[in-house]
């Protein structure tokens, strides 16, 4: 049973971009955003909360009490990650289903402000967009053309992935559209039957109507 959201945002990204924004959520609000990702991918979410400040005008950093419950579901409605974050920091997770996932977050309370708004500013980065490649070659004391390869490597895996969902999609698709076809079929059949009864049930009126005036 899929869950209702006070507010669904979803975003079509592609797995080959990165994406950066930033929102505004209330006391009690809860923002979701829709992501398409195949199966056996990384995923690293960047976010930082701000609080407004009546007295500014503007948007300060946010106190360190104030946090974000993060939750995360599959396509099949199964959560894969749910948990309170603090006001700054990233959140990583490898999905394990192909399909929609719905990334939520909401404030960790509701007593923490009053009338006030919060910005969080949102980074998703999917595939090989979630590695730190200068991290990586420092670790494993790779060279460029080494790391370059690496990169490559992961691009191609990320390729066939993203050719593997496709496909699910399709097969789903296609799955879909037999059973449809199938459906409107057999209506299609029923309705001729009920068309054809209820004519012959007129043919056998009118002939017992006829034969009663002695018409016939």
């Amino acid at each position: 049973m899929f869950i209702r959201f006070s507010s669904i945002i979803p975003l079509l990204i592609t797995l080959d971009l990165c994406c950066g924004l930033y929102f505004h959520i209330a006391e009690g609000e809860r923002k979701c955003f829709i992501e398409e990702i195949p199966d056996d991918t990384t995923v690293l979410v960047n976010y930082k909360v701000e609080l407004y400040d009546p007295r500014s005008g503007g948007f300060m950093p946010s106190s360190p009490g104030i946090g974000m419950h993060v939750e995360v579901r599959e396509p099949n409605d199964r959560i894969l990650l749910s948990r309170v974050y603090s006001s700054e920091g990233m959140i990583s997770f490898t999905s394990t289903t192909p399909g929609e996932h719905v990334i939520c977050m909401y404030s960790n309370s509701t007593s923490w402000f009053t009338g006030s708004q919060l910005r969080v500013h949102l980074d998703i980065q999917v595939g090989e967009h979630a590695v730190d490649y200068a991290n990586v070659a420092q670790k494993d004391k790779l060279t460029e053309l080494q790391l370059r390869i690496r990169q490559l490597l992961d691009q191609v895996h990320q390729i066939t992935k993203e050719q593997s969902y496709q496909r699910h999609r399709e097969e789903r698709f296609r799955q879909t559209s037999e059973s449809t076809n199938q459906r409107v079929l057999w209506w299609s059949l029923l309705q001729t039957g009920v068309l054809l009864g209820i004519g012959y049930w007129q043919m056998r009126h009118l002939k017992s109507f006829f034969e009663a005036k002695k018409l016939v």
